[in-house]
């Protein structure tokens, strides 16, 4: 049954009546007076998106594409897939109408939670109303391992209504199980079989949209007619190219935190007592730290990007914040705000080998062997030596269990704790020292991926539930959703799909070498980058802090975007 412009309107007609039955309880305080201020409000936001996406389209497509990086590895390990064009969704004029079928999606959250993920799936269920009535939404429970076990709910307007524009992941949950076993393999495709799946959308970060790339190869070599989409999903900002502005939930998670640290800093300047070291989300990029510090001007800022770049090691870095420490001290200031990225020790050379070691000896041995510590005694004397002289707690952080990808669970290293014993040492052999120095650690992470979305993100992700949704019903397979054209209006946003496999390289992953999504991290020319090196001697020994506040959803603030966007969209533009 196709859906005609009529239907569609009706079906937008039924959301907004739904939205105003809720209203009218809200006001009753009846079915959903639990629910707070804020969360009745939400629910009833709707969110904006190009037009485009509700009318007759087609998807146009662009040249061959190759990979990034490993070319030839990775063209032997997506023979089917490899070399796919670029496609843009842009208005019919003509060609073939991409509209109307009746379609069955799959849709699964994996990885950790990120803002506006609900709005992914109230997107993908829309546009299948929209287009068709009789199509349907499956939600995977669980994260991939709903898929393996063929666990599932179908999910209709009573189930999503409550969970638009809401944070969390909690309406299917997630997890981080990986579909990489021949076994595994075969039940994927035994479920897609089994749901009678025309597509199947994966919402995460790089290494869930590894997995879907892995998995749309799959099915194309056993001619399993499923569509597998991506979404780009973290908060660590590090799923991006020239076709992925920006992953969703950033946007919402650098609000969350540039709140908290701002807090921080007038806390610093009230007390006058005490430095905040603070470790921010995002083990391997740190472009949550660089928005931060444009955010909130903290007196110091680590950025691990660029500590690799000049090749920093641990003492050096602490040599660094001691300096600060004895500068502001001798302007009779013992305090301030220092910020650091998760993933800090890893961009360290010293320490980054130690770790990589480690990592190795560990998954030579196994991750859960009783004694971790036989790990210790086999490395060179360089790396043991290092390890020695870390204090005893970090050591036994550096040994804990890794994580579903081989590494160390950085979110467990309290890496702030580590800075903040070291340039205690390092201050006691300073005889220029006359101050006293505090400090309180801190670690931001789990707080921001599960806010309230802002508008932004609201609206993005809304709009990649769509464009996933397009990209299947166009038979598109191996690819990511993108809307781009992000600093516009969002009536004025682009759509498509680019290929998975162009953003891929070879990477070592438990002792051997896998095809995996290639994080984006800050380069030291990008923009934002340029503002934040520009700006931060003004910050070090004033308190010039700045507080963004709560995210705003009404109003004239509610529609600001972060700077990290903004700068690096100028520059592409």
């Amino acid at each position: 049954m196709v859906t005609t412009t009529s239907s569609a309107d009706e079906h937008m007609h039924n959301i907004q009546t739904v939205r105003r039955k809720v209203e009218h309880e809200l006001k009753l305080n009846i079915s959903v007076a639990e629910l707070s201020p804020l969360h009745q409000q939400r629910l009833l936001y709707i969110p904006r998106m190009p037009p485009l996406l509700r009318g007759a389209f087609r998807v146009a497509f662009g040249d061959r594409t190759s990979a990034a990086y490993d070319v030839e590895e990775i063209e032997k390990r997506f023979p089917k897939l490899f070399g796919q064009p670029v496609v843009k969704i842009v208005p019919n004029s003509g060609g073939p109408v991409t509209i109307g079928k009746k379609l069955r999606i799959g849709v699964v959250l994996s990885g950790g939670p990120a803002p506006g993920g609900h709005n992914v799936i109230s997107g993908l269920f829309d546009h299948l109303q929209e287009r068709n009535k009789d199509s349907e939404l499956i939600g995977f429970v669980n994260g991939p391992s709903g898929i393996i076990d063929c666990n599932y709910h179908i999910l209709t307007s009573e189930s999503i209504d409550p969970f638009r524009n809401q944070g969390g992941f909690h309406l299917l949950g997630s997890g981080r199980t990986k579909i990489e076993t021949v076994e595994q393999f075969a039940m994927a495709r035994e479920a897609a079989k089994k749901c009678e799946l025309d597509g199947l959308v994966f919402v995460g970060g790089d290494d869930t949209n590894t997995n879907a790339m892995l998995l749309a190869e799959d099915f194309k070599a056993y001619n399993i007619d499923t569509k597998v989409i991506g979404v780009p999903k973290t908060i660590d900002g590090d799923l991006r190219n020239t076709y992925i502005e920006t992953s969703f939930g950033f946007d919402t998670a650098v609000k969350v935190y540039s709140e908290l640290v701002a807090n921080l800093g007038y806390d610093a300047s009230s007390a006058k007592k005490s430095y905040h070291f603070c470790r921010l989300m995002g083990r391997s990029a740190s472009h949550i730290t660089l928005e931060t510090a444009l955010q909130t001007h903290p007196n110091m800022a680590v950025i691990g990007e660029e500590v690799e770049a000049n090749r920093q090691s641990l003492l050096s870095v602490v040599s660094d914040i001691a300096d600060l420490v004895v500068e502001r001290s001798k302007l009779g200031k013992d305090f301030g705000v220092v910020i650091i990225p998760e993933g800090l020790v890893e961009f360290m050379p010293d320490m980054n080998k130690l770790i990589s070691c480690l990592n190795d000896h560990l998954a030579s041995n196994g991750s859960s062997s009783n004694d971790p510590t036989e790990a210790v005694k086999m490395l060179d004397n360089q790396e043991r030596e290092l390890f020695n002289s870390l204090p005893t707690d970090f050591q036994t952080q550096l040994l804990l269990d890794r994580d579903p990808h081989g590494n160390v669970r950085l979110s467990q290293t309290e890496s702030e704790r580590l800075l903040i014993t070291m340039t205690k040492s390092e201050l006691k052999k300073r005889s220029e020292y006359k101050g006293t120095f505090s400090a309180i650690s801190h670690f931001f992470g789990y707080e921001g991926r599960c806010s309230l979305p802002t508008n932004f993100d609201c609206n993005y992700c809304y709009a990649l539930g769509h464009t996933s949704a397009a990209l299947i019903e166009a038979g598109c397979t191996g690819y990511v959703a993108t809307v781009s054209n992000l600093t516009t209006l969002p009536e004025q946003w682009e759509c498509g799909g680019y290929p998975l496999t162009v953003m891929m390289n070879m990477e070592r992953r438990k002792g051997k070498m896998v095809p995996v999504i290639k994080k984006a991290l800050i380069s030291l020319e990008d923009p934002a980058f340029k503002i934040y090196a520009k700006q931060r001697e003004a910050w070090r020994l004033t308190e010039d802090y700045r507080c963004p506040g709560p995210i705003q959803h009404s109003g004239n603030m509610s529609e600001e975007l972060n700077f990290t966007l903004v700068a690096n969209s100028e520059m592409s533009n």
